[in-house]
């Protein structure tokens, strides 16, 4: 079995960033998040632009620059519009029926943001292991019925789950890193899915905003959960 409890150490990886890269960052995100300087500083000091040093064809399409030390960025302009896609195409499902909403993380930092995702949205996580079967055999004791979409962390560590979602033909949206690939997924949200501040962002954000979409807050000042709530207490 393969180990996925080697999560990115965002402060190791942020530290590779020299003034030069830091700048650069800023000054993209500025081009087009300026509007809201808390959310420009929200993504870059939870490091969800940082990628790995691979990158993936499919990924290609998602990333702003290399920097010097090797790592891809990703480009904020562009999980930001996923973020707001993604929550206008779950809101569909969760205002259709929430518990059929399943949300799984095999890695360890996406664990606690999946679990306060469900419990804000009433979605159905998977935070252990993810029975085979369970979307594809009806005679199993841990079927799921009538799931009617899946959200991952990260393709290759729920690639159990995605797998089985493909032959049950249920869409999935994911957290989508730099060197992932598109097999499978139909909607990718462009992030860092290792670092357990990006995690705990990327689910913040999305679970506020898909209340925004069901009328359930008028205003993002109205979400009434913090970011810490949504972040792994796990030490690294």
């Amino acid at each position: 079995d393969e180990d996925f409890d080697e999560d990115l150490d965002i402060e190791k990886e942020l530290n590779l960033l020299d003034t030069d890269d830091i700048d650069a960052e800023v000054e993209q995100v500025e081009k087009i998040i300026d509007k809201d300087e808390e959310k420009k500083q929200l993504y870059l000091s939870c490091g969800i632009h940082i990628g790995t040093k691979l990158l993936s064809g499919d990924a290609r399409q998602f990333v702003y620059r290399q920097t010097n030390y090797g790592l891809y960025v990703i480009d904020l302009t562009k999980t930001d519009e996923r973020l707001n896609v993604a929550a206008k195409f779950l809101s569909k499902y969760v205002e259709g029926g929430s518990d059929k909403v399943i949300v799984s993380s095999v890695r360890r930092y996406g664990k606690e943001p999946v679990k306060q995702f469900c419990k804000v949205l009433g979605c159905r996580a998977i935070t252990e292991r993810f029975i085979p079967g369970s979307l594809t055999n009806p005679i199993i004791e841990d079927y799921i019925k009538d799931a009617s979409v899946v959200v991952i962390v990260d393709p290759h560590a729920d690639k159990v789950i995605l797998r089985e979602a493909q032959l049950a033909r249920i869409p999935v949206v994911s957290l989508f890193d730099t060197d992932d690939l598109l097999d499978g997924i139909d909607l990718a949200i462009p992030a860092n899915n290792r670092g357990k501040k990006a995690l705990g962002l990327a689910f913040w954000l999305l679970a506020r905003q898909i209340l925004l979409e069901l009328g359930k807050i008028s205003s993002e000042d109205d979400f009434p959960y913090t970011l810490e709530e949504f972040t792994s207490k796990i030490v690294p």
